[in-house]
């Protein structure tokens, strides 16, 4: 009997992963495509096992009384938490599973087999989602059920295949399910890699279209005119440009939350400094940005005096007087966790600033009873069965136990200048090359 309690997942992949050095390339490449289909298949037992969760947690609280909207809360984020994902990943992972396990026999099938990943049953799943029962399970047979065919196609056209084939069956509903789309346009911002970050705008067809064509031809008029620049360093420029009103190498007023030492802000340090919301940022570039800021003229940027623990970076203090923040609890709170859901493997914008213990159970509202949450976490914490409690350490620690007894730690991460420093021994690398040449 499988128990991962006691060490059981780990063990299983050790087995799995213990092979012999391969005889040759030709071995290798077997080895590689047979563990893509094994890995397939245990995503269609993953999903299996999320179905046949929702399922039982459904039926309890059913029995217990709990009203028919409220019993499937907190279900995604357990899924999540036990494959290290986020809730919001967790609860799309459940839906799969419940699909496939009710709607979608022929792609559960070809997971099983192997030929098909959990991401393209994601994309059938997703492709069919405005179809009626009859019309889904119809183009499941068709497309997941011939393995040959389907091991043949890409994902861009498997999603071709079946948007044809849903659009020959229901026209209407394909229409209707564009026109839907259109109110779900929006403009998200996430973090890139070397301090970039990636600002999308999600528009319908005619107008996204219409958008990119009218930047490309600034960007070319202005390469013609002799701008040295790239044309996508232009179109990139003229987006910032025409969405604030400024040029694009104009100072940024700092109305962000960048944390850094003050050994890296006045004394050249290279200690990184951290964006609220984004992550680490390298030093130069903070100062950089800080400058750039200070020399747009008074109040482009304010500073707030942060007071650490020496020995364990345990946020202590602040300064009560900021002209650029509003003063409250809150602000504490968003500085310790970085402004990001506290909940493991989850990344998302803190948008509410949690009671760990709820007030209703008397919990006070204090920075150690604090935590910033997003909106899908902070719902999902309120589900029959979840708890939540602060628990000593060096930096504020909280102990999250699901309706299952599984018990998850999330830590304050250390704020900038109170992480070990890494040194690097010179000579002895210069010696290890050595040995190695």
């Amino acid at each position: 009997m499988f128990d991962a309690s006691k060490g059981g997942s780990r063990t299983l992949v050790h087995e799995l992963t213990r092979l012999p050095e391969a005889a040759s390339d030709a071995e290798r490449i077997d080895r590689i495509r047979a563990m893509e289909e094994a890995k397939n298949a245990l995503c269609a037992a993953q999903a299996r096992e999320a179905a046949a969760l929702d399922a039982s947690v459904r039926a309890e609280r059913e029995q217990a009384g709990v009203r028919a909207d409220k019993r499937g809360v907190g279900i995604g984020a357990q899924v999540g938490l036990a494959r290290r994902e986020s809730p919001h990943r967790g609860a799309i992972l459940l839906g799969l599973g419940k699909i496939l396990a009710t709607e979608m026999p022929w792609t559960r099938r070809a997971m099983e087999a192997g030929v098909l990943s959990e991401y393209r049953a994601t994309l059938l799943v997703r492709e069919t989602a405005q179809l009626t029962l009859e019309d889904r399970q119809t183009i499941d047979r068709e497309v997941a059920g011939d393995l040959t065919r389907l091991e043949q196609l890409g994902d861009r056209e498997l999603v071709a295949e079946v948007q044809r084939r849903a659009y020959q069956l229901d026209a209407d509903s394909v229409l209707r399910r564009a026109r839907r789309a259109e109110s779900d346009r929006t403009v998200t911002i996430r973090p890139a890699p070397d301090a970039m970050v990636y600002l999308t705008s999600l528009l319908p067809m005619a107008a996204g279209v219409s958008a990119y064509a009218a930047l490309t031809k600034q960007a070319d008029s202005l390469r013609a005119a002799g701008d040295a620049r790239s044309r996508g360093q232009a179109m990139a420029d003229t987006v910032v440009e025409r969405l604030t009103g400024r040029a694009s190498t104009a100072p940024v007023p700092v109305s962000v939350g960048l944390v850094m030492t003050d050994r890296t802000l006045l004394a050249g340090d290279d200690e990184p400094a951290e964006l609220l919301g984004h992550g680490v940022v390298p030093a130069g570039w903070a100062r950089d940005l800080v400058t750039s800021a200070a020399g747009a003229g008074a109040g482009a940027a304010w500073f707030r005096r942060l007071y650490t623990a020496p020995t364990t970076g345990r946020l202590l203090a602040l300064d009560a007087l900021s002209r650029t923040f509003p003063q409250g609890l809150s602000r504490w709170i968003a500085l310790r966790d970085r402004a990001t859901c506290r909940t493991p493997w989850c990344s998302a914008p803190a948008r509410h600033a949690d009671h760990v213990v709820r007030a209703a159970d008397g919990g006070p509202t204090s920075a150690a009873n604090g935590q910033g949450l997003c909106v899908a976490c902070n719902l999902a914490k309120e589900g029959l069965g979840w708890t939540a409690r602060p628990r000593p350490g060096p930096r504020h620690t909280v102990e999250i136990v699901t309706p299952t007894g599984h018990t998850y730690r999330s830590t304050a991460p250390p704020m900038p200048g109170t992480r070990p420093r890494i040194r690097v021994d010179r000579a002895f690398s210069e010696v290890e090359l050595e040995l190695a040449a």
